[in-house]
């Protein structure tokens, strides 16, 4: 059985599984960084424009500050920080490399097997004694099933509103993602219809968009249609049912901003235990180790279908508590690791 390639492979190279990275080479570990994608690529799908609801110090991880002349950060300075961080620690990361499955070996090997397909379709493996999966929720949206879903013009991530000036658009959720965007594109010179599910918008919106998004909508400058569902959608429009019976709204652009989840099928042909009620891995949230050994869970991965309990703020802590647990399974520095 070919060697480990090191001591652990973290999956996913956004803000928690950086974070891991860094505790685990502070405990002399050896790691690398696996993402399907490029750096933080879930904050580089936020919107071009995005500021952070948080302040900039609660987006450090490790210990190197993150400067800014703003209260809350953008997308922009978030980015050039997480490269600067990888860059600073000099951090193992192979971009573009998604994980497929990982498998507890048996044979006396190493700990884990962790299958993998790269951009160009080919095929590799890739082996460790712990694996730490930080894969977040952003890059699983919650589909909403229903014909047309998949067409071009459709999509589950908002980016920015220049191409839809004095054109249709959908805007799909009630939530701070849907208004942010909804808001942004009518203010872009889009013509704006927010379909909602629910009777009223999500209480979640932050405290300064919702009176904005509110008072739109009262004005009549963003069109909302509550209570309504989506049927289908075609090149041209999108159908829904509603209080008023059916309707064809016209769009030339569908955003569909319901939410994400945690990959739980990776998770789940892992041997991680996911609880089917509030869809939640199980977890130590002490040592954040899986009812799999050796296996853990860092940040936004352990949420549920609701997000909302883990942020960058918090999850960045999961890497130092994983570390530990880790190096003391580990001989002391300088001898031989024992086996597992």
């Amino acid at each position: 059985m070919p060697a480990a390639d090191c001591d652990v492979l973290i999956v996913g190279a956004g803000p928690a599984g950086l974070a891991a990275a860094i505790a685990a080479g502070r405990e002399g570990l050896t790691c690398l960084v696996l993402d399907k994608g490029g750096l933080v690529d879930g904050i580089y799908r936020f919107p071009r424009n995005m500021v952070f609801f948080t302040t900039p110090e609660l987006l450090e991880i490790g210990g190197l500050p993150f400067v800014t002349p703003f209260e809350k950060p953008t997308r922009f300075e978030a980015l050039r920080y997480y490269r600067r961080v990888a860059d600073t620690f000099g951090l193992a990361v192979a971009f573009d490399e998604r994980v497929t499955a990982i498998r507890r070996e048996t044979d006396g090997g190493s700990a884990f097997s962790l299958d993998i397909t790269t951009r160009g379709g080919a095929t590799r493996t890739r082996r460790s004694r712990f694996v730490v999966v930080a894969t977040g929720y952003y890059d699983q949206p919650n589909l909403l099933g229903v014909p047309g879903e998949e067409l071009p013009h459709v999509s589950h991530y908002y980016s920015e509103p220049h191409p839809y000036y004095r054109r249709p658009v959908v805007v799909v959720g009630g939530k701070n993602s849907a208004a942010e965007a909804a808001l942004d594109l009518f203010r872009a010179g889009a013509r704006v219809t927010l379909v909602h599910r629910e009777e009223t918008l999500g209480e979640s919106i932050k405290y300064w968009v919702k009176p904005d998004i509110e008072n739109r909508i009262a004005e009549g400058s963003i069109a909302a249609m509550f209570g309504t569902r989506v049927q289908r959608i075609t090149p041209a429009s999108v159908h829904v049912t509603g209080p008023g019976g059916d309707a064809g709204l016209p769009a030339e652009g569908v955003f569909l901003l319901t939410g994400y989840h945690p990959d739980w099928a990776l998770l789940e042909r892992a041997g991680v235990v996911i609880d089917p009620a509030g869809q939640v891995a199980k977890y130590d949230p002490e040592t954040c180790e899986t009812d799999v050994p050796n296996l853990f869970l860092a940040g936004g991965v352990v949420s549920g279908r609701t997000a909302a309990p883990v942020f960058i703020e918090n999850g960045r802590a999961h890497g130092e508590r994983i570390a530990r647990v880790i190096r003391a399974r580990l001989q002391p520095r300088g001898g031989s690791d024992p086996a597992l």
